[in-house]
């Protein structure tokens, strides 16, 4: 099945590309601005993961999270801030969502989804950097 015309026209429109990217990047970048506004909670959380020194954690995240998803967003490097959000999201989510472990089912259900979902942006990273790097060539 062909796509319809005005549908196609969108899906080249390179204003969707960026707000997909936005979209895709949406948790990074509201994570590193909170992360600047209460950075106490920020340093707590990562001491509540052991995650130490706690500060050096938080800047580096904030600055993987932020700058990663500006240059994700803008198309710049996309390749190396896409694997750089894709890396940290794998180590994220098997520090903050170790399903294997839980033991109640419901609260392993749902930790696997959250696991899972967070697998699947991976898999959008993979995306975002191939599609920017098809634009490139194709322009």
């Amino acid at each position: 099945m062909t796509t319809p015309t005005p549908i196609a026209a969108l899906l080249r429109s390179p204003g969707l590309s960026i707000l997909a990217r936005g979209l895709l990047t949406l948790p990074y970048w509201w994570s590193g601005l909170s992360k600047i506004a209460d950075l106490h909670g920020a340093l707590a959380e990562a001491a509540h993961f052991g995650l130490r020194p706690a500060w050096l954690t938080v800047v580096a995240t904030v600055l993987v999270q932020l700058g990663g998803s500006a240059a994700v967003i803008f198309g710049r490097a996309t390749w190396l801030a896409a694997g750089a959000l894709a890396v940290f999201t794998a180590i994220a989510t098997l520090i903050a969502h170790p399903f294997w472990i839980v033991s109640d089912p419901m609260e392993r259900f749902h930790a696997l989804n959250t696991f899972l979902e967070h697998i699947g942006l991976i898999g959008g990273f993979m995306l975002a950097a191939i599609l920017v790097e098809r634009d490139r060539k194709s322009e």
